[in-house]
């Protein structure tokens, strides 16, 4: 009986989930994931916002006079709006990262849509703007996901390096980071620690990498930029060419 009802769970989350995740991607239903200006590149943050780390990112940004988008947990919103904020009055722009780190696969479909909901309150009471981007955790979808895409701009990525793993060191995340160094790439990186399969102090050695990076020649000849700004670059190209 328990190896009968597990086998049903487990159909459920592959009809429910992972199906619709392989084709959302495949299709790239309502996605953005890339750019095509040549010299635009997006570095998004998933997860935070987290009180240590974050405003220690921040900090780092500002220095390097970089733009980002943060993807946040709206129950993180919540409880951390002045950091929110600050990220919006420097320039920064804010999507909404699910209200809990938990994968569509296992969120009911009324639950997701509440979630999203209150993720996007808790962003604009902070900021005073509508949120209107969504990257749902580790890039799960499940079938209810397109009626919520209907309201945001899904973003997806280019490169996700890994940072979250304390084993992989300072210089093999740079190196990644280095090798992600190309116009319209999207990178996605966490400034916090907490999510399931994370390391807690994983955040420390990206902010070490990262500061390597945006010191590096090749990185300071690009352009960072946010989501929007991106989508805009790839507007005005097309424009231009006609």
């Amino acid at each position: 009986m328990l190896a009968w009802l597990f086998g049903c769970l487990i159909a459920g989350i592959i009809v429910y989930g992972v199906v619709p995740t392989i084709v959302i991607r495949k299709k790239r239903v309502l996605l953005f994931r890339e750019g095509t200006a040549p010299d635009c590149l997006a570095l998004t943050f998933d997860d935070g916002p987290d009180p240590y780390y974050t405003p220690k990112l921040l900090d780092l940004l500002k220095k390097h006079g970089v733009k980002a988008t943060f993807f946040v947990v709206g129950r993180k919103a919540e409880r951390y709006p002045d950091i929110v904020r600050r990220m919006v009055e420097e320039g920064h722009e804010v999507g909404i990262h699910n209200y809990r780190h938990i994968s569509n696969w296992l969120v009911p479909p009324f639950w997701l849509d509440w979630g999203v909901r209150r993720a996007a309150a808790a962003i604009e009471r902070a900021t005073g703007q509508r949120p209107i981007y969504y990257r749902p955790p580790w890039g799960h979808f499940n079938a209810w996901a397109p009626i919520v895409q209907k309201r945001y701009t899904t973003v997806l990525w280019t490169h996700i390096v890994g940072d979250w793993n304390a084993k992989l060191g300072e210089m093999e995340l740079f190196r990644r980071l280095k090798g992600a160094l190309r116009g319209g790439a999207v990178i996605v990186l966490h400034d916090n620690g907490d999510a399931l399969g994370a390391d807690r102090h994983a955040p420390e050695q990206m902010l070490s990498a990262l500061e390597l990076l945006l010191k590096d020649e090749a990185a300071r000849k690009m352009r960072w930029v946010t989501i929007t700004e991106m989508r805009n670059a790839q507007t005005n190209k097309r424009i231009s060419s006609m």
